[in-house]
This record gives C-alpha cells, structure tokens and sequence, in this order.
C-alpha cells in the first residue's frame, strides 16, 4: 500500500502496477480512491495474499518514527488476520529518506546504503493495535523509546 502520489510517478508508476501495489490517498484528497484501497486490501487479504503498510502514513523528517495510524485497526477490524512487524533499518540518509531533502528527487549522498528489513513474530489479530505494533517495530529498529 502506498501514497497516490508515489504510485503516479511516471515510468515508476509501471513497477508498482506491476508489483501490484494499491495506492491510498487521504479523504480529504481523494475519498473515492481510499474506499477503493480499503476494499482491495481486504480482497488480496480474503485472497491469501501478503499485504504491506507504512503506519506512520508518510516518511519521516527527521530519521525518527512517527506516531503509527490507526489503518492497521481499520483493517483488522474487517478482515482479522495475523500482523507481522517488520522494521527498515538503514534508510535514514539514504536516497530513500528526507534527510538534506526530499526523497527520491535529490542525487544520493553515496552510491550505496545498506537497508535491512527485520521482521517480528507475527501478532495475532485480537492483540494487535497501532500501539503495540509501533513498540514492536521499534525494537526491531534497535530503538530506545517508541
């Protein structure tokens, strides 16, 4: 799942059709488009299918998580399903990241950063909130504090 905007971006748009990703927009942008991300993250759920989110809803500013949204309620309270926490460590500085500016517009720092993803056992539906994942997350980042 993925902002709208990112998704649009020419030739990148291709990848992530490809790669089926579903993008979501906020209401007060596009309610049509975030009904339409709600229903088919529940179908590739009801379907088998893995399905990935960003809780905090955007990247972050300062390298630092941001407070995790409620999304990840608002799809298990329609499709309950096992959540397994993953963490990105290695992004901040990276091409990906906003550090120096914007992501993904700026030529990178060095030409190679090593990224990590670290997953979690999975939490059961009943016992996951955006609380309890974003303390999950941050242990896996190796974080002091949430």
């Amino acid at each position: 799942v993925m902002d709208h905007n990112i998704f649009r971006v020419p030739v990148l748009s291709f990848i992530f059709r490809t790669a089926r990703a579903i993008p979501i927009a906020p209401a007060h942008e596009d309610a049509a488009l975030l009904e339409r991300a709600w229903d088919r993250i529940d179908a590739e759920l009801a379907d088998g299918e893995v399905v990935g989110i960003f809780p905090e809803g955007k990247l972050t500013t300062n390298g630092e998580m941001n407070e995790f949204r409620k999304g990840v309620e608002k799809i298990l309270a329609r499709r309950p399903v096992a959540v397994v926490p993953m963490a990105l460590r290695g992004l901040w500085g990276s091409f990906f990241s906003r550090k120096g500016g914007k992501a993904m517009q700026r030529l990178p720092r060095r030409f190679w950063s090593r990224i990590e993803v670290v997953a979690g056992p999975p939490v059961p539906p009943a016992e996951a909130s955006a609380a309890l994942l974003q303390e999950r997350v941050a242990e896996l980042r190796g974080d002091d504090r949430p």
